[in-house]
């Protein structure tokens, strides 16, 4: 007795399942090949998936931005913008140092997944940011337009009409990993606490940040609202520190949203109002 040929999907790349909503690679189901009437089919086929199924959690609007300089983190503020630090996108000099030259965006990719590998990765198309900032504190500020809006993942809000509030409890959250660290690179929800000073662009508080951290959301605890991201911090090699850390205000920079909104849309950056620094 003979049984129909099974019939194999190729996938558009490893983990075409996992990758799908990332890449845009989704290949739908051949037809079922109907049998023979002599054929006999088995009367329990095995079910690998029963759609629907979850491909990202909520964390997940939490995401790594690799470059070709720097690896920092980011957060989905929208379905195609990505909001990280100004100093993660800009070229170094010779030295070493962060210059005011912003990297290729084309050069940045993101990666989606909170653990030690990515389940997905995407590409940016065009990098909003103001003139300063690219060395990080006031205006430290950026959000990457994404080549493509990712489908079924969350986001989180900012916080563009509230300032930070001496006192107030906040929390960053990254990719960074600290020469002792036990373990690779994956998200961490980093031990922050009260934000201990303000200026018209910064806060300050006491957080656990290592390297890679920059960029990331610092968020109210509570809410989960983002109020600026991590721009700079004492660190001494050991993510158990606690050491000064200095954010950068988002709601200073309202302007970097709404611009990056409309490039999303399909305007050009030349066509738009220059984004300026805050008084």
């Amino acid at each position: 007795m003979t049984h129909p040929p099974l019939r194999v999907l190729s996938a558009c790349a490893v983990g075409a399942l996992v990758l799908a909503f990332a890449t845009g690679c989704v290949q739908r189901a051949a037809p079922p090949v109907l049998p023979a009437a002599n054929v006999h089919v088995a009367p329990h086929a095995p079910v690998l998936f029963s759609p629907p199924f979850a491909l990202a959690t909520p964390e997940d609007a939490v995401v790594r931005v690799v470059g070709p300089e720097l690896t920092c983190s980011g957060t989905l503020v929208e379905d195609d913008l990505v909001l990280t630090a100004h100093h993660c996108l800009v070229k170094r000099g010779v030295h070493g140092e962060l210059t005011s030259e912003p990297i290729d965006a084309a050069d940045v990719q993101i990666e989606l997944g909170g653990d030690y590998l990515a389940w997905g990765t995407v590409k940016a198309r065009a990098i909003v940011a103001p003139p300063c900032g690219f060395a990080g504190g006031g205006g430290d500020v950026a959000i990457l337009v994404l080549e493509r809006k990712l489908v079924g993942m969350s986001v989180m809000t900012p916080r563009l009409d509230g300032v930070p509030r001496m006192g107030e409890a906040l929390d960053p959250i990254g990719f960074g990993r600290c020469a002792l660290s036990e373990d690779g690179i994956h998200r961490h929800a980093r031990p922050g606490g009260d934000v201990i000073g303000t200026s018209n662009e910064t806060f300050v508080l006491r957080a656990s940040i290592c390297p890679g951290d920059s960029g990331g959301p610092v968020i109210a605890r509570g809410t989960h609202e983002i109020v600026g991201v991590v721009s700079e911090s004492a660190m001494d090699g050991d993510e158990r520190t606690v050491g000064t850390t200095i954010g950068a205000r988002i709601d200073a920079y309202r302007s970097v949203f709404s611009t990056a909104r409309q490039v999303g849309d399909g305007a050009t950056l030349s066509e738009l109002p220059p984004i300026g620094c805050a008084p």
